[in-house]
Order: C-alpha cells, then structure tokens, then sequence
C-alpha cells in the first residue's frame, strides 16, 4: 500500500476523462489500496484514480472512520435533485486551497465495486457532494471551474 505522488492542478492528466475499468482483478484492488493510502496521507476524504496519474474511473472515499472507506468503480450520477447547496470544496491536487461550489443536495448514482458488481445507491449532503466532486473530477472537470 505505497503513498503515491498526487499530481498537482493543473496538471493536463486532471483535465482528461477518465476511461472505465474492464478489469476488476488484483491490479485494480492494489490500486484501491495505494488511494486509499494516498488520501489518508494527504490527508483528505476522496481521490480519484486520474489524481495519482491513472486514468481510470475509480475513486475512494472515507467520509469519517465510522462510515468506512468505500470504493467506486465507474460511478455515474443519475438522477440530481432540484434543491442545491453550497459547499466549501477542495482538492488533494490543490492543496489548501477552497472555493464555494454549487450543487444538487441529494442524487442517484450507479457503481460497480472490486468484483465488478453493479450496486445503485443514493446519497445526500456531505456524501451527495463528495460523489459529484469525484465524478466531476474523472470527467477532467476540476471543482475550481464548476462554480
């Protein structure tokens, strides 16, 4: 579980989308691993793939020690809600840096987990934020030019 190097903003690799993951074999489980490593050490609560340099759609999450860390392989929103809140928004790629971002309160999102299962879930506030964040971020969108 190597600390990896983050790419700093703006790095072209942060502008590019990200590919989907085909493979769910012990390379994208190692690669889970060094993100989620790499977060802690930063130290922040998400990081993407394309943050270390890897263009692949996967990302980490560890909102707080009780909820976990929770790995997702090719999310994508599907559904946003009208209602919107602000949030102070950062990134392991820009570090200490801030901006308020505007953005649905709650969503809908689809993602496959290690094996490659497809799970659908919801999401609100905090945790509604970070998943757009991180999806934006695959998408070569970084959270500075969404506001």
């Amino acid at each position: 579980m190597p600390i990896r190097p983050i790419l700093r903003y703006p790095h072209p690799a942060l502008k590019t989308i990200c590919a989907p993951v085909t493979a769910f074999d012990s390379s994208l489980a190692e690669l889970a691993d060094d993100l989620l490593a790499t977060m802690r050490a930063a130290p922040g609560v998400g990081i993407t793939a394309a943050h270390i340099g890897v263009l692949s759609r996967v990302t980490v999450l560890e909102l707080d020690k009780t909820d976990g860390v929770r790995l997702y392989v090719n999310p994508e929103i599907t559904w946003f809600s009208q209602e919107t809140m602000n949030h102070a928004e950062g990134s392991v790629s820009m570090p200490g840096a801030t901006d308020e971002v505007k953005r649905p309160r709650a969503i809908r999102f689809r993602y496959q987990d290690a094996e490659g299962i497809v799970h659908e879930e919801a999401a609100e506030g905090f945790h509604a934020i970070c998943i757009q964040h991180e999806v934006d971020q695959l998408d070569g969108i970084f959270y500075a030019t969404v506001s």
